[in-house]
């Protein structure tokens, strides 16, 4: 058995001022202390083998604010250099208190192109709500400039099944702390979802999934952590 948990990284401050994020490199919001200590008690409930982050400052600062909050992991940050990871095999010294984060940029939230730090309620206003909605949440449609889910997809899960997949087929328990379309493109994925469906999923900030699979990666059971949500 292995366990899968899948983190939305806590409220950015533009999350708080309800802008497009996307790439663009922002802080958290203040006063997440309280969602981060909630997300560290209910995941360190578990041995965390590795965790796979987002390159994006918001996910790693939520990995190292949980970890903060457990008072007993330590992050080991692991950079993936286009693709490769330089190090990766070379950390002998790790111990029982270390845990390995494994950084890539294919986890990373959608591109929003020219969306990227307009306010979003101004942006429903001038574009209407269905678009707007469709730019952000169904699969095939791109935002201005930007990506769509499936070009999210197509980054994020040829990487999870290279990575992610061979460490729970080693039956090692796995953290991805990330934004909220890399995220989505992988629950996608485990659950099959159809691609006109997927438009109804949400996942709330701070929000976590538990997977629980068997030696051969058949899903035997998803919770959702109401409290981190």
């Amino acid at each position: 058995m292995s366990k899968l948990f899948l983190l939305r990284h806590l409220k950015s401050q533009w999350n708080e001022e309800n802008r497009f994020t996307g790439w663009v490199d922002v802080p958290l919001a203040k006063n997440q202390g309280n969602r981060a200590k909630i997300c560290s008690e209910e995941i360190f409930k578990n041995r965390i083998d590795a965790i796979y982050s987002s390159s994006l400052f918001r996910n790693m600062d939520t990995v190292a604010e949980i970890l903060e909050k457990n008072n007993q992991k330590y992050p080991i940050f692991i950079h993936f250099n286009k693709g490769k990871m330089k190090s990766w095999g070379k950390f002998t010294d790790l111990n029982n208190n270390d845990v390995p984060v494994y950084v890539t940029e294919k986890l990373n939230e959608r591109f929003y192109g020219k969306l990227q730090g307009l306010d979003k309620k101004e942006t429903i206003e001038k574009y209407g709500e269905e678009k707007v909605r469709f730019w952000r949440r169904s699969y095939n449609v791109r935002p201005p400039g930007g990506e769509s889910l499936r070009d999210v997809f197509k980054r994020t899960i040829p990487f999870y099944k290279k990575h992610v997949e061979k460490d729970l087929m080693n039956s090692k328990n796995i953290l991805v702390v990330s934004s909220h379309n890399s995220l989505r493109a992988i629950v996608k994925y485990i659950e099959k979802i159809p691609d006109k469906d997927i438009i109804n999923l949400e996942i709330a900030f701070g929000g976590l999934i538990e997977y629980n699979f068997d030696g051969k990666l058949n899903l035997k059971e998803k919770k959702i952590n109401e409290m981190a949500l």
